[in-house]
């Protein structure tokens, strides 16, 4: 008489269990690339943390810390020459986010409206200053501009940066305005208004919150750019980057610190502005504006 060999009832749990093992193995984030990270951003942040800390030594000091204090922070608000430079980085940001941005919003209507090959030409040369070098850029304004004969001075700063700048505005407002329905300008020029009325009165206040989040961070890029500025300044007056590396060459002082803390903090909350820029006024998060997404 033969017995029938039923099959057992735990055969199928192995395969289960080795897909459940693969699983976690494969969830598992291998540590060699969180530490990898970790050393990353120690690197880039560290030294950015020990200056600012040694802004606030009473000593001076940049090694030894013996201290809070705000010493070096008075000492830079009573400095001539670095308040001079810090007007006059102020001004060139200034003019710069201003010209760059009546530019580059021009520039951006321009290429999303003309659908011809002079406009893909346009687009592609519009993206050239993007992938230069910025020293190549520096370096070609300065003989530009030496061989027209003009001297350098805090003009040629500016007309540096606003060229420079116009990319990134076009960059971030060429989506927004592709993104826009052409029917509403239609409507209103139906309605009376003309070409101009209608980019014034319609098109216009739909790219307000990326016009805004543009400025705000083109602001932020020129006031910290070193290169170009180094390039094209005159004697004096010198932007504020120009004026700490001229004074570092001398000797690192503690003032230079507390103004290179006081430049960070800055950058920070300009950028924080222009990401938060769009959700006052009720659009998507400010990462899709500045991606151009």
């Amino acid at each position: 008489m033969t017995l029938l060999r039923l099959p057992s009832s735990t055969a199928p749990a192995r395969p289960a269990a080795r897909t459940r093992t693969r699983r976690g193995r494969a969830d598992r984030r291998p540590r060699i690339l969180i530490a990898l990270t970790g050393l990353f951003f120690a690197l880039l942040y560290l030294p950015i943390a020990v200056v600012a800390l040694f802004s606030f030594n009473s000593k001076k000091s940049l090694t030894v810390f013996g201290g809070f204090s705000l010493r070096w922070y008075r000492a830079f608000v009573h400095d001539d020459v670095l308040i001079s430079s810090l007007g006059t980085s102020l001004r060139i940001s200034l003019v710069a986010m201003a010209g760059s941005v009546v530019l580059g919003v021009a520039l951006a209507l321009g290429l999303v409206r003309c659908r011809t090959r002079l406009g893909s030409l346009a687009g592609l040369i519009m993206l050239v200053p993007l992938v230069t070098p910025e020293i190549v850029t520096g370096v070609a304004s300065m003989l530009l501009f030496k061989g027209l004969g003009v001297a350098l001075s805090t003009g040629t700063v500016m007309l540096s940066e606003i060229t420079f700048s116009i990319s990134y505005v076009t960059v971030i407002l060429r989506s927004r305005v592709a993104a826009l329905n052409p029917e509403v300008e239609e409507a209103a020029m139906d309605l009376g208004a003309t070409r101009w009325q209608a980019v014034r009165l319609v098109t216009l206040p739909a790219l307000l919150p990326a016009v805004l989040a543009s400025a705000v961070l083109i602001f932020a890029l020129v006031f910290d750019d070193f290169v170009l500025a180094y390039f094209t300044t005159g004697v004096d007056p010198q932007p504020l980057s120009v004026r700490i590396y001229s004074a570092i060459r001398f000797g690192l002082q503690p003032t230079i610190n507390a103004v290179g803390t006081l430049m960070l903090a800055g950058s920070i909350c300009l950028i924080a502005l222009a990401l938060f820029i769009p959700r006052l006024f009720g659009r998507r998060g400010g990462l899709d504006i500045l991606s151009g997404e």
